[in-house]
């Protein structure tokens, strides 16, 4: 298996999960994965948050761990990476309105350069532009941005534990997801485990 070197893209209140298990796992089978944030260096830490779905209309946010930058955000060059990970929570919210952030992002779909997002990720995919006539899902109350930037949003499963591939593109709603959604998304990575 042919080492990938993977670009991770964090804000503060990513989601835990959604952030710390993908960086894990990749690392685990043997790929490279840089972590950045605009604005922050590496060594520094973005906080992350817990949501959870305890019986309110809408998830709850609680503190979650620090996660540490490994690269320089300001310094990368999407051309040097084989993947691009958009993790959800709060952090794609604001991210979206990086430029910078955008123009990564369109250098990945352009290449068609595999693509991982999830939860609340896929609304930098919709506001680089690049959704127009895939099929993705996400967190449902993404669904209509996707939709108004043109793609078809797919079913999400009762237990929200549901991925979705689009030649390079994987898609999922939440961390319940993540079995499925890193499955597909090693898949399309060329990723192969042996026992």
């Amino acid at each position: 298996m042919a080492v990938k070197k993977i670009l991770m893209i964090v804000g503060d209140f990513v989601e835990d999960y959604e952030v710390m298990v993908p960086y894990q796992m990749l690392q685990m089978v043997g790929h490279q994965v840089h972590t950045v944030c605009p604005d922050k260096k590496p060594g520094e830490t973005v906080k992350t948050a817990i949501h959870d779905f305890i019986g309110d209309q809408t998830y709850a946010e609680f503190p979650g761990h620090r996660f540490k930058i490994n690269a320089d955000f300001n310094e990368v060059l999407p051309e040097k990476y084989d993947a691009l990970v958009i993790p959800g929570g709060r952090a794609p919210e604001y991210l979206r309105l990086n430029p910078k952030v955008l123009d990564i992002v369109k250098h990945f779909a352009k290449e068609d350069k595999p693509i991982a997002a999830i939860c609340h990720g896929p609304q930098i995919l919709a506001a680089a532009g690049v959704l127009k006539g895939r099929n993705v899902i996400a967190y449902p109350a993404v669904g209509p941005e996707c939709q108004v930037a043109g793609a078809k949003f797919g079913e999400i499963s009762p237990n929200a534990d549901n991925a979705l591939t689009d030649r390079n593109l994987v898609t999922a709603p939440a961390w319940p997801a993540h079995p499925e959604w890193i499955k597909q998304f090693l898949k399309v990575l060329g990723t192969k485990i042996e026992p």
